[in-house]
């Protein structure tokens, strides 16, 4: 009788024992999702297509002395992602464009055709301050590739652009609201510290270089001798997920090397899409509690 009571006094104990185990791992399982949800938070990528009309001035010394006014088209497109390393402070900036001009000379009895791409990739560190304002500040590089076409030069009429810089950029955006609406207002300048480009001798036919004679065609940039600012407004009026976005993109341009002068001065109404898209897996699903952080503001 005695070794019977003991026994059903261990099976009680054993049972109480892995209901606590039970209940313990329950616990730690639902405290360990809840912390990875916390440590890796939701990143939507804002991204935006613009298309852009506006005016343009171009002089270039290797071809004319002249200046040349006319039309310029532009077509951009804009993603930008809180970096997953730190992505309270950390934001990427993507960019790549296609721009054409089509300039005549003030009597008009001459144009040129002027057609460039563009690359950048930059990084910044941002600020939230108070009244719905971010700031923030950090560097990019960017890859210009473009030409200039005067069908009057016979003999030389193609100019080539190419220059690889290292830029100082940052932004300030703000969300308010106007007439009941949200909208996100933001100025973003970019402005190149150093870096290289091409330009050839004063004279010297693109057939010569095309031959061998590529020597002196890389010149270092900086600010005595390549200035390139460009500065974006943009205005985000939210229409749920999708976003109206309207702006203006300016660019100022200037070099001197080799006794060639470039100045080119580009204006536009800035027009298009935006929104911010996530990614995740359609099985697991998105938690509501999950923390969203947004790359513009």
């Amino acid at each position: 009788m005695k070794c019977a009571m003991k026994s059903t006094g261990s099976n009680e104990y054993s049972d109480t024992m892995r209901k606590i185990l039970a209940i313990a791992l329950t616990w730690l399982t639902a405290m360990t999702a809840a912390t990875a949800q916390e440590v890796k938070p939701l990143r939507p990528v804002t991204a935006a297509y613009t298309f852009e009309a506006g005016g343009a001035s171009i002089a270039n010394t290797y071809l004319t002395p002249l200046k040349y006014s006319g039309l310029g088209l532009g077509l951009q497109y804009e993603r930008m992602q809180a970096m997953k390393q730190n992505p309270d402070r950390l934001v990427m900036r993507l960019t790549t464009g296609l721009r054409f001009d089509h300039v005549e000379n003030g009597v008009k009895n001459a144009e040129m055709w002027h057609l460039k791409g563009n690359f950048s990739w930059g990084m910044a560190y941002r600020w939230r301050l108070p009244k719905n304002v971010t700031v923030g500040a950090g560097g990019s590089a960017t890859l210009n590739i473009g030409a200039l076409y005067a069908p009057r030069n016979g003999n030389n009429p193609v100019a080539i652009e190419a220059a690889l810089t290292v830029n100082a950029t940052g932004y300030a955006a703000w969300n308010v609201t106007l007439g009941g609406i949200p909208v996100t207002l933001r100025y973003q300048p970019t402005l190149p510290l150093t870096g290289v480009f091409f330009s050839p001798e004063y004279g010297e036919l693109l057939y010569e270089v095309y031959l061998g004679n590529d020597k002196g065609l890389a010149h270092a940039a900086w600010w005595g001798n390549y200035f390139n600012l460009d500065n974006l407004v943009t205005a985000d009026i939210h229409f749920g997920a999708t976003c109206l976005r309207v702006g203006y993109h300016g660019e100022i341009l200037s070099t001197k090397v080799n006794n060639i002068t470039t100045r080119s001065i580009t204006n536009g109404i800035v027009v298009g899409v935006s929104g911010e898209w996530l990614s995740f897996n359609p099985y697991k699903g998105l938690s509501r509690e999950a923390r969203i952080i947004s790359a513009l503001y």
